[in-house]
């Protein structure tokens, strides 16, 4: 595993929140609380560091993580045939092939997106990487009847492991 560098307990403040503060989309307070809580060397290690943010998102109530959840954006969704997604959002959406959508594909991502926001009160979440637009239908479909708890808790499942790879690929390009 390759470590973080510079190694994030080196770091200034502002400067941890500017690198950080979007691991989870639209979301500075995790990267805050965890800066606030202490940093060491041994936050260099993706994982732990994905740990460690986990467990503040786990420990921040319901509130903050519906807030959370509903940060994110929806899949081939309006933010994205804008071009007004956040740069990790965009390149993780791309990587799935979903700015390539069929007509059909688009309109079946429209037809969920619209039944589940309104189900569950947040679009959609699924960590993209390394599957295709198939495979994320079907998921869709999958997950779109189950209960709001259950949902709930895959949602903010999904959104460690999207927080776990981009930390991953953070100590990559490093």
């Amino acid at each position: 595993m390759k470590l973080i560098d510079p190694p994030p307990h080196s770091l200034s403040r502002t400067a941890f929140i500017n690198v950080y503060g979007s691991i989870y989309e639209h979301s500075p307070w995790v990267a805050e609380t965890l800066y606030d809580s202490g940093l060491t060397e041994t936050d260099r290690d993706p994982n732990h560091l994905a740990g460690r943010m986990a467990a503040i998102v786990n420990a921040g109530g319901t509130a903050r993580q519906m807030a959370l959840l509903r940060a994110h954006p929806e899949l081939a969704g309006k933010l994205a045939v804008a071009g007004k997604l956040t740069a990790d959002s965009t390149a993780e959406q791309a990587s799935a092939g979903l700015d390539h959508c069929t007509q059909a594909e688009f309109d079946a991502f429209q037809n969920l997106n619209q039944r589940y926001s309104t189900t569950f009160g947040h679009p959609f979440i699924i960590a993209v990487r390394g599957l295709d637009r198939a495979a994320i239908l079907a998921a869709f479909r999958r997950r779109v009847d189950n209960d709001p708890a259950t949902e709930f808790e895959t949602a903010l499942g999904e959104v460690h492991k999207i927080a776990r790879l981009r930390l991953a690929q953070l100590a990559a390009s490093t």
